[in-house]
């Protein structure tokens, strides 16, 4: 008996009968010689802001991690699990690729929790509380102002896209291939409400949309 939800099963159907037949050779070609994309994207795992979809990408074009916030820790070789550190070094010195982007994106679920740390944590575990820790310090230097709430919220989520980027920076792999110009580091933020992608400017970290088609 399959148990998975029927609106899961319903959908592989249709991938199947359409998205499949019409990229049938792509798909045999990426496993048979595997993939190579150039472009590796740090994203938040909220359901409304999947890098494939607002990209508009086939199958072997981004290589993706996904984790609450879209947060890069900082290079830590100890003895804990990074699973973004990993995803990073396989893409990094495995895949060879040519580009990271952290994406963030608006009402983000992890900058608000960022900005109102709860007393009362989702679990014992507290691993929300814990991983958005991360963006303490930028949350505190934005509670003191005159910003509305949802203004503060805008700019933590692009305030931590800068700190993604520089965190990126703190692996070795990363700065070395990016002094070599053979690594480009980028940051957006895509807003979910009107679809708009803003990006950075890597000089100034400035946010803008790019020109219209």
């Amino acid at each position: 008996m399959i148990h998975l939800p029927d609106r899961l099963l319903a959908g592989y159907r249709n991938f199947m009968n359409g998205r499949y037949t019409t990229l049938s050779e792509r798909y045999q070609t990426l496993a048979r010689e595997g993939q190579s994309p150039e472009v590796m994207v740090i994203a938040c795992c909220d359901s409304r802001a999947a890098p494939e979809t607002i990209f508009d990408t086939g199958p072997g074009e981004l290589f993706v991690v996904r984790n609450v916030a879209n947060l890069v820790p900082p290079y830590a070789p100890d003895e804990g699990h990074h699973g973004t550190s990993a995803a990073l070094e396989f893409a990094v010195q495995s895949l060879k690729v040519k580009h990271i982007l952290v994406m963030g994106h608006g009402r983000c679920g992890g900058i608000n929790a960022a900005l109102n740390p709860s007393t009362e944590p989702l679990s014992p575990g507290d691993f929300i509380g814990k991983w958005m820790n991360l963006l303490a310090p930028a949350a505190e230097s934005l509670s003191g102002n005159s910003m509305t709430a949802s203004e503060r919220q805008t700019a933590l989520e692009r305030i931590s896209i800068r700190h993604q980027v520089e965190n990126l920076r703190t692996f070795p792999c990363v700065k070395i291939l990016e002094d070599k110009g053979r690594l480009s580091l980028h940051g957006a933020w895509f807003d979910i409400s009107s679809g708009e992608l803003w990006v950075m400017d890597p000089e100034t970290g400035d946010f803008a949309r790019p020109d219209p088609i």
